[in-house]
This record gives C-alpha cells, sequence and structure tokens, in this order.
C-alpha cells in the first residue's frame, strides 16, 4: 500500500475520533447541563428559596454557631467525581446557607457590613452569565465600567480628565492610589529602577494618616515597599478627626530630619466612630507642603448620596485620589470598590506599558486605546461594575442617600438611649452612624459596701455581653477598644434595620449586663 495514502486514511481516521470525541452534546469534555429542563426547574426552585431569603431577613438568629459536624463536612477533600446538582445544592441549603455571617439581618450591626439587596443579587447571577472578563478590549461590559466611572466623578466633583475603576475594596484601591502618589514623587523612577535603588527616588518616603486610620493603609505602605514604619500617625481632635495642626508639624518635623514627605491619608468616616477629617484644611496643608491627599472613604463616602449629610464631605472634591466601597454604604454586594485619580495621565503612567499581546486595534473587539489593566495590576477582573450599574440605575441614588440618612438619624437615637441609661455608657462621639457604649453599672452611693467594678472587671463583663448576644443570636455589634475600655461597636449601615431592632439590642444589653455582673 502505498504509504502517502496509509498517512492520509491516518489523518483522517484521528480527524473523526477527535470529532466524535467532542460532538455528541453532553459527551466527555461538555460542561453543561445534559437536561436543561431539569436544570431550569432547579434553578428556579432557588431563585424562589432566595428570595424567600430576602424577605425574612429579620426571622430567626442573626448568627449560628456552626456544628462540629458541618465544619467535617466542609474539610472533605477534592471531589473527582460528578454528583447530582440537587444534592450539591441540598449541601448548600444545610451547610452553608444557614451559618453565614448574617449581615442581610436587620440586627447586623458588626464591623462595617453591607447588607446587600434582591437587585444587586439578581446583576451578581446576570453577570455571571455573560462571564465577562473587564481587563480590557472592547465590550458592551467595558463600556458599562466607563459610565460608572463618570457616574463617580459627577457625583464627586472630579474633572473630565480623572481616571478611575471598580476593584475587589478601598484595600486595593488604597494601593493603586498610593501607588500614583509614589510614582508623582519619583518621577516613575519607583517603577524601573526600585525604590531600593541610590537613584529610585524611594528612600525617606513617609506619609501620614491618624491612629485610627484603617489597617489597609498600613498594608498598603508595606505591600509598596515603604514599609509600615514609613506611615506617621497624627494626633486627633477630640471627635476622632485628623488635627490639622498636628499633621502640619509632623511633616514639617520629617522635613527637618531630611525626610521625603510625600502623601496623607485622609479619613471620611473612620472604622472606630466615624469620625470625618476636615478634607478642606487638610487640603491646605497638603498643598502647602507638595503633598498628595488621599482620601479614605470606604463607607463615607456615601454620605455624598445623602442631601443634608453631603456638606460633611467638604473639601473632597479636591483630592487627589479617593478609595470607597459600593459593598458598604452602597449596599451594592461584595465586592466592589472603587478609586478615582485626579490626574488621569499619571494614572495611566503608573500602569500602564502592555505586553505585545495585548496590542490594540482601530475597531473590532481588541479597539481601545486605554483599557482597565492600564490603570491597576489586574488583567483578568470580573464583570464587577455591573452590580453597581445595575443597582445605581434600578434604585437610584436618591433612594440609597435616604437609606444613609436614616442609619445616621438611628444612630443619634441609639447615643440618647445609651445616655438615658444610668447602666451604659458611651466610649465615642456618636457624630456619623457608629455608636460605641458599654455596660457600666453605677455604684449605689448610699451603700458603704458597695465597690464599683475595676475596668479589668468591666472589660471581662462587657466581653461576656457581647459573646451572649452573639451566641443567642439577638443581635451582632462587634468590639471595640477605646483607650483600656472594651465595648460594644454598633455600625448602622444596615437598611433593614428599625428603631425597634435597636430597643430590642439595648434591652438585651441591660438584661445580660445585669444577669452576668459578678457576685460579691
Amino acid at each position: 500500500m502505498d504509504p502517502m495514502t496509509d498517512e492520509a486514511s491516518q489523518d483522517q481516521a484521528e480527524t473523526q475520533s477527535d470529532e466524535s470525541d467532542g460532538a455528541p452534546e453532553g459527551g466527555p469534555g461538555r460542561l453543561d447541563p445534559t437536561d436543561w429542563t431539569d436544570f431550569r426547574n432547579q434553578a428556579h426552585q432557588v431563585v424562589d428559596e432566595l428570595i424567600n431569603r430576602f424577605q425574612e431577613a429579620d426571622q430567626g438568629p442573626v448568627w449560628r454557631p456552626i456544628p462540629d459536624q458541618v465544619q467535617e463536612n466542609l474539610q472533605s477533600g477534592l471531589p473527582r467525581d460528578a454528583q447530582p446538582l440537587e444534592d450539591v445544592l441540598d449541601e448548600v441549603r444545610e451547610d452553608i446557607l444557614p451559618y453565614t455571617l448574617g449581615n442581610t439581618h436587620p440586627r447586623f450591626f458588626g464591623w462595617v457590613h453591607g447588607s446587600g439587596t434582591p437587585t444587586g443579587a439578581l446583576a451578581e447571577f446576570l453577570a455571571g452569565a455573560m462571564n465577562a472578563n473587564t481587563g480590557g478590549r472592547h465590550h458592551a461590559p467595558i463600556l458599562v465600567e466607563e459610565q460608572v466611572v463618570g457616574w463617580v466623578r459627577e457625583l464627586f466633583g472630579f474633572p473630565d480628565e480623572a481616571t478611575g475603576m471598580v476593584v475587589s475594596g478601598t484595600s486595593m484601591a488604597t494601593i493603586v492610589g498610593l501607588a500614583t502618589a509614589r510614582r508623582r514623587t519619583t518621577r516613575g523612577r519607583d517603577r524601573t529602577l526600585g525604590l531600593a535603588h541610590p537613584e529610585g527616588g524611594g528612600q525617606g518616603l513617609v506619609g501620614y494618616a491618624t491612629a485610627d486610620g484603617h489597617q489597609s493603609i498600613k498594608d498598603a505602605f508595606s505591600l509598596l515597599g515603604l514599609g509600615a514604619d514609613a506611615l506617621r500617625p497624627v494626633a486627633m481632635l477630640e471627635d476622632g478627626s485628623m488635627d490639622p495642626e498636628a499633621l502640619d508639624a509632623a511633616i514639617r518635623r520629617d522635613l527637618d530630619a531630611g525626610l521625603t514627605p510625600f502623601a496623607v491619608v485622609a479619613t471620611a468616616g473612620s472604622v472606630t466612630c466615624g469620625a470625618v477629617d476636615d478634607l478642606t484644611r487638610i487640603r491646605e496643608v497638603t498643598r502647602q507642603h507638595g503633598l498628595w491627599m488621599h482620601v479614605d472613604g470606604a463607607f463615607g463616602a456615601a454620605l455624598k448620596l445623602a442631601p443634608t449629610l453631603a456638606h460633611r464631605l467638604e473639601g473632597i472634591q479636591e483630592a487627589d485620589s479617593l478609595a470607597f466601597d459600593f459593598h458598604k454604604w452602597f449596599h451594592v454586594p461584595y465586592e466592589a470598590g472603587f478609586i478615582l485619580i485626579r490626574d488621569g495621565a499619571l494614572h495611566r503612567a503608573t500602569f500602564g506599558g502592555r505586553a505585545d499581546y495585548l496590542t490594540s486595534l482601530d475597531e473590532g473587539p481588541a479597539a481601545g486605546d486605554t483599557w482597565p489593566c492600564d490603570l491597576g495590576p489586574e488583567l483578568s477582573r470580573g464583570f464587577r461594575a455591573f452590580k453597581v450599574w445595575f443597582t445605581l440605575q434600578h434604585l437610584g441614588a436618591n433612594a440609597i442617600g435616604q437609606a444613609v440618612e436614616t442609619n445616621c438619624r438611628q444612630a443619634r437615637s441609639l447615643a440618647r438611649l445609651v445616655r438615658d441609661e444610668a447602666e451604659l455608657e458611651l466610649l465615642a462621639p456618636a457624630d456619623l452612624n457608629i455608636v460605641c457604649f458599654r455596660f457600666h453599672p453605677r455604684v449605689d452611693s448610699d451603700d458603704p459596701l458597695a465597690t464599683p467594678l475595676s475596668q479589668d472587671e468591666l472589660n471581662e463583663l462587657n466581653r461576656e455581653v457581647l459573646l451572649e448576644l452573639h451566641r443567642r443570636g439577638i443581635a451582632v455589634p462587634s468590639p471595640i477598644r477605646r483607650g483600656d475600655a472594651f465595648g460594644l461597636r454598633v455600625c448602622l449601615c444596615n437598611h433593614r434595620t428599625t428603631g425597634k431592632d435597636l430597643e430590642l439590642m439595648v434591652d438585651a444589653v441591660l438584661e445580660l449586663g445585669r444577669s452576668l455582673m459578678p457576685v460579691g
């Protein structure tokens, strides 16, 4: 037989074999459902169950302890073989959904957790179906993100040349903002030579924030090669905001020591007590010394949506960079942070410079001059901007602003409840939406044998009160330390919370505090 004929026959047989391996619907290598009707029915059931979950968000305990058996189930090894979708969904229903943190419940007050909306959950489903990579290229999801960037510029009064992007959260946004600030100071030598190089421009760089500044600021300094010690703590005023005079003095001390101050991180809503720095005054100080002003508005930036509160952010429009989270007080589902930078050209210079395989064309799917990957470290990016776009389109900025105002009124109401109770004590000013307090029983002055609890005893008592609130699923404030005092921190950024929820929590704190008082 002719060898050429033999080879041709073999090639044809291999081609047919390859085609038969991949062609049958549901065959090896195909991952779509084999029974679309069954999948549709189960998906509809899940949607109904999750809508019920939203509708009944105020039912049951806020948080449940995770049983040992559930923890064991969630430590099993890699599944090698398929199992019915129904079985997987049952595991979700039994082992995961009942034991989430509880931040969709109206009495979840811990840390600064967003409570989400059904609208946002629907957006997540739609985004998952699109499976868009928004690192770049020319497709509608990129235009959606550009529209969101335009909305943010409009909201905060930034110029048209400002650039921005949706990121995982304020932690990443802070890194992007401070990296841009670093480049301005080093004139880009940090990117090519490195900070350690004698000509890299990074020697002696220092920045400033208050001691109440978010942990992510220190982390950003570390990750950017500056070192956490290069972040100088600035003294605070009584309300917890940065002292502009202390900032000016700290900058002058470092200049006299031969260091290079380059950035100030101002706070719009501190995580401890909700303090807002005087952004206008801090801007004056940074301009006087030629420093970059970055604003951490993780949750407080949402004040801009509230007509009666927006004035608290006066000066934010003059910031060099702004970081905040849509997934907190804007009520967009996790994760959705944002970074906005005034000098778009500097922003692009900090991260731009694509490899050959990312070359742009004049038209088609490879079109586009500036892609999101030119503005940050991520090339593969989920379509986070969609849930922001979808939420704002459906609910509107005004409705979200009203929710922000409601939470601030609730905080003032809670602070009054605390002040009116002789056995409760405020630990910090309640100026925005955060109330820090503790159970503090008063000693009967007419009883000569009565002795006040020591600080350690008070701290332990309040620790037990907090744990019991959690264990019983009554409410979830978070722990807080103010100086030597341990207390309960209530952060109100939950649109489902009512006045009755706050009264119930206060009553529970009083009841638990009295019942847990040390004897003797």
